[in-house]
């Protein structure tokens, strides 16, 4: 027959896919629609890559032929996209049809689809954020819906940022788990990703620089100290969106102090603004959300090796490769996308801790397996976490040429093997790594380690490698934390400093509440902030002796010599920021705020039952279940409310303030519910009227808690399955 010649790769020559049934073989409907498509597909695919160098040609590709291959069953590949309005899909398209050629040299049928995503920089300090999280649910669902109703057999997946990656393999796990149904008689789901390239960071334009500097001896010269180091620290670092708001907040206390008028903050943030961003766009080169997502797809292994890490478009010849990596997983269930899944869940989550990743990835990692209907939790992590530490072995920095820009330059000079490498050196450290477990290279990890002798070039001197082969601290990753007003939060330990961390381990905090980010950032704002915190009139005298004998501060100390020197002691508390409240949105612009205001960062914790951004730094607590919105004791807490932060009991804990004044340690047993209820209630109703703010079709009011993802119910009902149901799931070393 024809569909046997020489116009297809010989490797897959005879692939058909292994199933029961065939809707386009047994509905006649299909057959006049979709050739349709894909004849428009390859049509494009051929006008762009006609001109290209030992490009092979796609032969016949008519609708007749494309009939052909659908009812014999020939693998159906979608090539799932990003729309171009992100940074990190504007070459989407032309990696789409190299792909669809790719797929139908190989004798398969090349489908399309493109998904909007929210860029979470775009989206931040405005209404955007409260839909950036419900856009995970909505590209799982799309993504779900598209690949079952044209009946797909596998996903090329141009791999983005922020949450359109496990929003994705969140979609695609749910389909293969429907198919794993007795009575469908479907062959399981495979799927490649392949991520966007990685954006060059900025520089800040000398004559911008020049501005600031001017600002800078100004404010030294007026008694600003602080302002002027604030910014040059801010000044260290590439220039990325990130960077951009925490001058915002340095520019609008300049403002304040009179150093300069408000037209040149908007001039030089305008400036800062065109500098930021390689007009190649990519996912940005900080270790935020988006690249935090890369590392999880691939220690997962679904990204092929060669694909891992790269700084343009990938050509034809590797996007062949990519493509040929997925028809050798057709056929073979072992490498079905819930298998691989849960094979390497627990080895994903130990990457995640040793690479410092983004705290948003404790929502999307649970969202993922409950998905594939795994019973999976906040507490499988904590679980996985527990048994065994994981150091830090990601150096990363965006002040010493250690972003992951240079990461993946590193690895494209071959200075190491990304995410192999990665394994290799956890196995090493005798972190108790899966090392069997399936990945779509169609090797295991043990076997992909064999390829490599060293997990780092001898060659690259240590200090400017972001892999590490030693422990960069033995504290890393994202704990789970408890306590007697809430039942779980997050804190990014690999945030913070270790001096920070031990600082503020057993240490007591003034809370300071706001019933959302806006009121936070404007007092964050404020040249005043010291003052302001000094004068709160909870502070009473008796409770300031009270903090200057818990933490050891001389009688004579005053209010600002306090928190200069970390006896008094703040937690900022962000509430009704939710998922059934306002969408959970990203406390960025609050926790960045605070990071670049010196004196008051050093001693103070952020709070929120909001998420943070993947890049933030510093003390913030975020996730924290039950919500206020939905009765949590954290929309019970006020001004003057003391907390007991024991990091390394893994507590937060409510005082009884009486106690503490009479010099002694005693937690509430309970939020102050029957005391407050009157707050409480004003409080409900000012959260309701400020969910009008968001249409009603992105309410995230019938989801899943942070601990389990914030997933739609009826997927939160549906995973019931245990995912270590095999020894090789134990995690036992060899």
């Amino acid at each position: 027959m024809n569909d046997q010649s020489n116009t297809i790769t010989p490797e897959f020559s005879s692939l058909y896919v292994e199933e029961h049934d065939n809707p386009y073989r047994d509905c006649i409907q299909g057959l006049a629609n979709e050739p349709i498509t894909v004849h428009a597909l390859l049509k494009r695919a051929d006008a762009l890559l006609s001109d290209e160098a030992g490009f092979a040609g796609l032969s016949d590709f008519s609708q007749q032929k494309i009939v052909e291959r659908l009812t014999r069953n020939r693998p159906r590949i979608c090539i799932i996209f990003g729309s171009p309005d992100h940074p990190a899909h504007l070459y989407d398209q032309e990696h789409t049809l190299r792909a669809a050629a790719r797929i139908w040299q190989n004798g398969g049928v090349p489908f399309a689809f493109g998904l909007p995503v929210i860029c979470d920089g775009t989206a931040q300090s405005n209404i955007g954020q409260s839909y950036s999280l419900a856009s995970r649910n909505h590209t799982a669902m799309a993504v779900n819906v598209n690949f079952e109703g044209h009946s797909y057999h596998a996903a090329y997946v141009l791999s983005g940022c922020d949450k359109t990656p496990t929003g994705i393999l969140s979609g695609l796990a749910a389909a293969d788990r429907a198919r794993r149904a007795p009575e469908r008689g479907a062959a399981p789901v495979w799927a490649v990703f392949v991520p966007s390239h990685v954006l060059k960071g900025g520089q800040i334009p000398e004559g911008t620089r020049q501005k600031l500097r001017i600002i800078q001896e100004k404010a030294r010269a007026a008694g600003h100290e602080q302002l002027a180091d604030d910014i040059e620290e801010n000044c260290r670092y590439i220039l990325q969106c990130s960077a951009d708001e925490a001058f915002l907040g340095m520019l609008n206390r300049a403002v304040e102090h009179g150093l300069i008028e408000s037209i040149e903050t908007r001039t030089i943030l305008n400036e800062l603004a065109a500098a930021t961003c390689d007009e190649k766009g990519g996912i940005c080169a900080f270790n935020g959300s988006g690249n935090s997502s890369r590392t999880l797809i691939s220690a997962l292994g679904f990204v092929p090796p060669e694909a891992e890490l790269l700084i343009d478009e990938p050509e034809t010849a590797l996007v062949a490769r990519n493509v040929d990596r997925l028809f050798r997983l057709i056929n073979k269930p072992e490498y079905a996308v819930c298998d691989i899944l849960a094979r390497n869940y627990a080895n994903a989550i130990r990457v995640h801790n040793a690479t410092g990743s983004s705290s948003n990835l404790m929502l999307h990692m649970p969202a993922v397996m409950r998905h594939a209907g795994f019973d999976v939790s906040l507490f499988d992590y904590e679980s996985i976490r527990d048994e065994h530490p994981v150091p830090d072995i990601f150096a990363h920095s965006l002040t010493d040429n250690r972003d992951t820009y240079v990461l993946a330059q590193q690895w494209l000079a071959g200075q190491h093997h990304g995410m192999t490498s990665i394994y290799k050196v956890l196995d090493t450290l005798r972190v108790p790594m899966d090392l069997d477990a399936p990945t779509v290279s169609g090797q295991t990890w043990r076997e992909r380690l064999q390829t490599i002798i060293q997990p780092v070039s001898p060659q690259l001197p240590q200090e400017r490698s972001v892999i590490r082969i030693h422990p960069v601290r033995d504290i890393s990753g994202t704990d789970i934390l408890r306590g007697n007003f809430f039942s779980s939060c997050t804190l990014k330990v690999s945030g913070m400093a270790t001096a920070q961390y031990q600082r503020f381990d057993g240490h007591v905090f003034v809370v300071r509440y706001y019933e959302n980010e806006h009121p936070c950032n404007s007092e964050l704002h404020s040249s005043n902030l010291v003052e302001t915190l000094g004068n709160m009139p909870e502070l009473t005298p008796d409770l300031l002796a009270a903090l200057r004998h818990f933490n050891h501060a001389p009688a004579e100390e005053n209010v600002a010599e306090m928190i200069a020197n970390c006896t008094l002691s703040f937690a900022f508390v962000i509430a009704g920021q939710g998922p059934k409240a306002f969408g959970m949105p990203e406390m960025f612009a609050p926790s960045q705020y605070l990071r670049h205001h010196g004196v008051v960062e050093k001693t103070s914790i952020m709070i929120t039952d909001g998420r943070y951004s993947g890049v933030t730094k510093g003390a913030c607590v975020g996730h924290m279940v039950p919500e206020a919105f939905e009765g949590g004791g954290i929309g019970t807490l006020a001004n003057g409310d003391l907390l007991w932060v024991r990091l390394s009991e893994k507590r937060i804990d409510l005082l009884d303030r009486d106690a503490f004044l009479r010099g002694e340690l005693h937690t509430l047993p309970a939020p102050l519910f029957d005391e407050r209820r009157e707050l409480i209630a004003a409080r409900q109703r000012r959260m309701e009227a400020r969910q009008e703010q968001i249409a009603a079709c992105s309410l995230m009011d019938n989801v899943s808690t942070a601990e389990y993802g914030v997933v739609p119910m009826a997927v939160h009902r549906r995973a019931k399955l245990p995912w270590r149901n095999r020894p090789a799931d134990n995690n036992r070393r060899d």
